[in-house]
């Protein structure tokens, strides 16, 4: 078992809405900083660009339930899930990503992972808040 951290950000903007925009991976790219610094479609499958070199990604099917999770294979080998909810809460959301301890990670990178997914969720909320 991986110990987890969840992460969040409450959102001023409905659940409904902020699925829809954040659902296609595309949109990734404008607040996900770290998944990918590019990411394009090569042969139906999405290909990122990590700081660990080309990764595959592969996104959740569109659903009725806010899950927005993504796997990353790295070019190691090692597939990566990063679960991603949108909660409702009132007229707003929350955006939960939970953050697995990668094997041989220190408490410190395990903080640092977190950090830089906080980031990323303020990039989001950024993003949904404006539009």
């Amino acid at each position: 078992m991986q110990e987890a951290n969840h992460v969040s950000v409450t959102i001023d903007r409905n659940a409904a809405e902020a699925y829809a925009l954040l659902s296609a991976p595309e949109t990734f790219l404008k607040w996900a900083s770290g998944l990918a610094a590019s990411m394009r479609k090569v042969g139906g499958e999405w290909v990122a660009e990590t700081p660990e070199g080309p990764a595959k990604v592969r996104f959740s099917e569109p659903n009725t339930y806010g899950v927005l999770d993504h796997w990353v294979e790295l070019g190691s080998g090692e597939q990566v899930h990063i679960p991603l909810r949108i909660l409702p809460n009132g007229d707003g959301c929350e955006l939960v990503l939970t953050v697995f301890r990668r094997p041989g990670r220190s408490d410190a990178e395990f903080a640092a992972d977190a950090e830089w997914v906080m980031k990323d969720l303020r990039a989001a909320k950024a993003l949904l808040e404006r539009q």
